[in-house]
């Protein structure tokens, strides 16, 4: 077959109307899920501090005379810890000409930017407070740095408690995280020199003895693939699910509930956790201090252009760091 002669097709004539869809498709991932499960709590300086505390361990030999006479005992003072509070920030211009403009799949330029920019600065939150970095005050040409969550757990020994960590391959890190017990701020973290699989056993390990030390872990955050990894670990709850019969069924494969000797815990896939470690994560122990909350500031004109800051100065909160603990230097790919 042939079209005819002379006839008038879309391939040469003017004048046609775009065909634009009135949708914008982002698959950008949203999802915080440390940072969307945070209490929220205020935060009053640039240097954010609180307290911890235990009871001494128990004794066995507790018994007193009759009639005896009072003794004191020594009494041992709380730790304070602290972290710096760090500013994120992202800044919106949008010029005069595109606020007029017909637009396709939004109405305003600055009202879409405004909500894109609010998802990425929580991204930006979520993977820092998930980080490995120990913080600092910064200064005048630096900026402030929080600490993350792996920089609070480590090996560090302190008023009797021990943290909850196993390292790849030995029963000690290479390095030693955790905070400085004469200052309460994070010490310096780097990671160890070898990698291991992430197993059962050391994750078993790291819940022991967080729930040894008071602490109710029940979430265990880790990166992709050693989320597929956990899913191969036996004790998990189950593979199976009911299917009515009027439904189609669902095929499982994958591990979200995993059941350990000290209870049942969430496993929960991280898209800004690091691979490399898994993190064992009493929830109840750690906040987001907010100096500034997430807030949009509009600056002032200065030409053809609307300009927006978009801000919150925060830091994480490690209420007691004995009762998580993490999988360290695991095999990542």
């Amino acid at each position: 077959m042939a079209i005819p002669t002379n006839a008038y097709t879309t391939y040469t004539a003017a004048g046609q109307r775009e065909d634009l869809s009135d949708d914008i498709y982002d698959i950008s991932p949203t999802e915080t899920p440390f940072v969307s499960n945070l209490a929220r709590v205020k935060a009053s300086a640039r240097l954010h501090d609180w307290q911890i505390d235990n009871l001494a361990a128990f004794n066995t030999t507790n018994a007193a005379l009759e009639g005896d006479d009072h003794s004191g005992v020594a009494i041992s003072k709380t730790q304070l810890l602290r972290n710096h509070l760090q500013i994120f920030r992202k800044d919106i211009v949008v010029t005069g000409t595109m606020q007029a403009i017909d637009l396709a799949g939004r109405a305003k330029e600055l009202d879409y930017q405004i909500a894109k920019t609010g998802k990425e600065l929580k991204r930006d939150m979520e993977a820092i407070f998930l980080g490995e970095h120990d913080g600092s005050a910064g200064g005048t040409t630096t900026a402030p740095q929080l600490g993350g969550v792996e920089a609070w757990l480590g090996t560090l020994t302190a008023n009797g408690l021990t943290y909850a960590f196993s390292g790849s391959g030995t029963t000690t890190p290479t390095t030693t995280p955790g905070f400085a017990t004469a200052t309460g701020l994070l010490a310096t973290f780097s990671d160890g020199t070898s990698v291991s699989a992430f197993t059962k056993a050391s994750l078993d390990t790291v819940i022991k003895q967080a729930w040894i030390n008071g602490g109710e872990p029940r979430v265990i955050m880790v990166g992709p693939f050693n989320k597929q990894a956990a899913s191969a670990f036996t004790g998990i709850a189950t593979l199976q699910k009911d299917v009515p019969g009027n439904t189609q069924g669902v095929i499982v494969g994958a591990a979200d509930i995993y059941v350990s000797d000290f209870g049942v815990h969430t496993i929960v896939p991280n898209r800004f956790s690091r691979d490399r470690t898994a993190l064992v994560l009493d929830m109840t122990l750690w906040a987001n201090a907010e100096l500034r909350p997430m807030m949009t500031i509009p600056i002032a004109k200065t030409g053809d252009s609307e300009k927006i800051m978009m801000l919150t100065e925060t830091t994480l909160e490690c209420r007691n760091p004995f009762g998580s603990g993490k999988c360290t230097d695991l095999t990542a790919a």
